[in-house]
């Protein structure tokens, strides 16, 4: 009886909208996690930074084995990973180096462009940079690999089992966007000027995965690169605002996604995933 249920419950979410699933699948996640995670910011609430790791890598990896399940029981499908295009092969390994390489590249450039007109100074790395970089690096690259299987995998497949390509890749965004402002409210009005910036590296990322054959390498490379070059500049304190310019144009509180500057370098990476593969 409980079996039959099980499946009528899975042959309607199945045929239901992609909104009903997107929310189905999050209640049911956080369902799963939240009486787990409960005692883990109870024993560490004199860490907090370390009840958000722990936390936060619980709820990682439920998302994986809820995607299983759902997988084989929802669409009938013993390999959603691979439809979402992590697969573990040659080429989606060297477009995962290209994307890293590219986005490391793209942040970069952002700030020699300006150390050049005079908007920056690069400071003396200290004895540390050697550690920064390694923690850079994975913390990159777990940024990446999470946020990029959830937006540009899971989120995505169940938008473009509705929607056409072009309006999936904005629904997509707009979502990636919207997530990064769960916060509270004098924090997000705040910080809101952010939400352009990460809308189009929403769009970025979809196209990017779609100009390569839907394959997931190419955003987490991105992303991470992104992620890791900003995190050895601002974690390294390897650079110094001159002010000669106002914050609106390199970064409201330093932050180079809420200045005009990284927002034309994103749109600029925006153009480039859209127009051009990386590999044939």
């Amino acid at each position: 009886m409980a079996s039959k249920s099980l499946e009528n419950i899975a042959a309607k979410l199945c045929n239901a909208t992609s909104i009903v699933r997107i929310f189905s699948f999050l209640i049911c996640l956080i369902v799963i996690w939240l009486p787990l995670a409960a005692p883990i910011y109870w024993l560490c609430n004199k860490d907090p930074n370390l009840a958000t790791i722990l936390t936060m890598g619980l709820l990682f990896i439920e998302f994986l084995f809820l995607l299983q399940f759902w997988g084989k029981y929802i669409y009938q499908e013993n390999n959603l990973l691979a439809k979402y295009g992590l697969v573990w092969t040659k080429k989606n390994g060297v477009i995962f180096l290209d994307g890293l390489a590219l986005g490391f590249c793209f942040c970069w450039g952002l700030f020699i462009l300006e150390a050049l007109l005079g908007w920056v100074k690069f400071n003396t790395p200290s004895v540390l940079l050697v550690r920064i970089v390694a923690e850079g690096f994975l913390s990159a690259l777990g940024i990446g690999f999470a946020e990029e299987l959830f937006f540009r995998g899971w989120l995505l497949g169940e938008l473009q089992r509705d929607y056409q390509k072009a309006k999936t890749a904005w629904i997509n965004a707009a979502i990636f966007a919207i997530a990064h402002f769960i916060k509270p409210i004098a924090e997000i009005i705040r910080t809101f000027i952010t939400f352009p910036a990460l809308f189009i590296l929403g769009l970025t990322l979809a196209w990017a995965k779609w100009k390569h054959n839907n394959q997931l390498g190419i955003s987490i490379g991105l992303h991470s690169g992104l992620v890791w070059g900003y995190y050895i500049l601002n974690v390294g304190q390897l650079l110094q605002y001159t002010e000669k310019v106002p914050a609106w144009i390199t970064g409201i509180d330093g932050n180079p996604i809420a200045g005009l500057m990284g927002l034309s370098f994103l749109s600029v990476l925006a153009w480039y995933m859209k127009r051009i593969r990386l590999m044939n």
